[in-house]
């Protein structure tokens, strides 16, 4: 099994007090070639199996943010969730965490939406945040709302990449 573990730095990266403890990973997702269909939208567009492991111990929830950097006119969010338990170490392919809220991504629905890059490679990010309190948003919140309602409160910053292309483009 391969896994892929990247430390990346996002605009709320400067917020966080620990970014080297929280890491996530997944077998799903392998760093030498493309990614398998079935998490894409050219598949069955199912949220892969993502780890989470050395979570900071004052963490009262986790984040996770899903996006392309690459998308022609900016950063495109695929899938947002939060009040993910701070105990929960594995998110299972097409199931969500007991508690977790989803938020609107930019497809404007609250759910996980898989790559499908209109032409070329793109990258994907995972990115995994612990935070030091719950989050008062409700489900449908979008990524500004989220990134504001985190502000202040995160603990620790982990991100997972990997690339696809589509195979018609």
């Amino acid at each position: 099994m391969k896994r892929l573990t990247i430390l990346a730095m996002s605009t709320l990266t400067s917020l966080a007090t620990d970014i080297s403890a929280l890491m996530i990973t997944s077998e799903d997702f392998c760093p030498c070639g493309r990614n398998p269909a079935r998490f894409t939208g050219e598949g069955r567009d199912i949220n892969p199996q993502l780890e989470i492991a050395d979570t900071p111990p004052n963490t009262k929830s986790l984040v996770l943010v899903m996006d392309d950097p690459d998308a022609p006119a900016g950063t495109f969010t695929h899938w947002l969730l939060w009040n993910i338990s701070p105990t929960t170490t594995t998110l299972q392919r097409e199931a969500l965490p007991a508690g977790a809220i989803n938020g609107k991504n930019d497809f404007g629905t609250s759910t996980y939406r898989g790559p499908k890059p209109p032409s070329g490679k793109h990258r994907y990010f995972f990115r995994v945040y612990a935070l030091d309190t719950l989050l008062d948003l409700v489900a449908g919140s979008d990524r500004k709302e989220l990134e504001s309602a985190m502000k202040g409160h995160i603990l620790a910053e982990s991100a997972l990449e990997g690339t696809f292309s589509s195979k018609n483009k």
